[in-house]
């Protein structure tokens, strides 16, 4: 059984500090490559009611697919939260929701869709800020999603910014904060360094890992306090 590193266990002990300082996050995030373009392509969210996160890079004129698995009379929860970034201020991609008889082909035009909502931002810019404690983010809020689903399937969420532009957002979809049978030694530590990469957050990166190359000496350290006074008590 392979054993865990000092720098490892100071690296997990440093973000483990920050998760306890703030308990309130409850997202957890799904990681991908980018490639979700259409629909036979889309992200699959595993379950809808968990409270996910997705952090996404949009180019101009693309657009982003979601798609998870629901019955009947099942409450979808999703939401929209751009990260506060010069640049960003009246960046407001839209949300459209494909039910399971939606057209799967042509991503445009989105109006044209059948069994589609479509939720715009229609709120004032910069928009009501939230501060992410766990990632020691602050974002723009935009719109949410709170509706009941119509039909058993798969449906799709899409995000496509209507005006072409490109820009980055965070997708939230679920309420229900669930960390069962986690390892949450990883996943916690991991989120937290994604979303400092999702907010080109490069400082606390740098801070992190000099933590982890200054664990080894803070070990040794504590090693050879240890042996000297285990050799002064026996003097």
């Amino acid at each position: 059984m392979s054993k865990i590193s000092p720098a490892a266990l100071l690296a997990t002990g440093i973000i483990t500090a920050i998760i306890m300082a703030n308990p309130a996050y409850g997202h957890k995030l799904i990681s991908h490559d980018g490639t979700h373009t259409d629909f036979d392509s889309a992200l699959q969210i595993p379950d809808h009611r968990i409270s996910w996160a997705v952090y996404d890079n949009l180019g101009a004129g693309g657009a982003k697919f979601y798609a998870f698995d629901a019955e009947r009379g099942d409450s979808l929860y999703a939401g929209i939260l751009v990260p506060k970034m010069d640049g960003l201020e009246e960046y407001s991609p839209s949300l459209f929701l494909v039910s399971p008889a939606g057209l799967e082909g042509q991503p445009a035009p989105f109006g044209a869709w059948p069994n589609t909502e479509r939720f715009p931002y229609e709120g004032k810019f910069p928009g009501d800020e939230f501060y992410e404690s766990f990632g020691q983010v602050t974002y723009w809020e935009r719109q949410e999603v709170r509706t009941h689903l119509p039909a058993d399937g798969k449906y799709f969420i899409v995000v496509v910014d209507e005006k072409g532009r490109d820009g980055k957002y965070a997708l939230a979809i679920g309420t229900i904060e669930d960390f069962s049978g986690e390892n949450l030694l990883v996943i916690l530590p991991m989120g937290w360094l994604e979303t400092k990469l999702f907010v080109n957050d490069y400082l606390s990166i740098g801070v992190f890992f000099l933590a982890l190359a200054a664990a080894p000496a803070v070990a040794a350290l504590a090693v050879i306090r240890k042996k000297s006074r285990r050799n002064v008590s026996k003097i």
